[in-house]
């Protein structure tokens, strides 16, 4: 009876220690509709869980894809000009972020640099912009290019 307690209660204490670690696999977490789903919501209905994801999706390459090819979000940051603006007026280091990966979306994709440059001839204080730009003598390295 003594050699059962002494092999038992170590069995015992191991299988509660295991049991009370929670070991949360966030892979698996998320595996789950439900939970994933829930989660989301919680991250979307709290502003500073928003904008935690909203950083951690514009630090990463596939995050930025994502919402670049996201036809609402474009839709959304159009409809909300004047915030846009405010933002990337608070914010240079995002703005500058957002003109690179514009540029570099341009690259690759004619159709969307033939709109911008409507969009930019279209606004007469950008063309201002641009003339200003060009009698400017620091651009004047620039010229050649446009």
């Amino acid at each position: 009876m003594n050699t059962l307690q002494k092999i038992a209660l170590p069995i015992f204490l191991m299988t509660l220690f295991f049991s009370c670690q929670s070991a949360s696999d966030p892979k698996k977490m998320l595996a789950n509709d439900d939970t994933r789903k829930e989660i989301v919501g919680v991250i979307a209905n709290d502003t500073a869980f928003s904008k935690e994801m909203m950083d951690a999706l514009m630090d990463n390459n596939h995050g930025k894809m994502a919402m670049m090819g996201n036809h609402n979000m474009h839709k959304m940051m159009m409809e909300n000009h004047g915030e846009m603006t405010k933002m990337m007026k608070n914010d240079p280091a995002m703005m500058q972020g957002i003109m690179s990966d514009m540029m570099e979306a341009c690259k690759g994709d004619t159709t969307m640099m033939a709109g911008m440059c409507k969009k930019m001839m279209e606004s007469p204080e950008m063309m201002d912009m641009m003339q200003k730009m060009k009698e400017d003598p620091k651009m004047k390295g620039m010229q050649h290019k446009m």
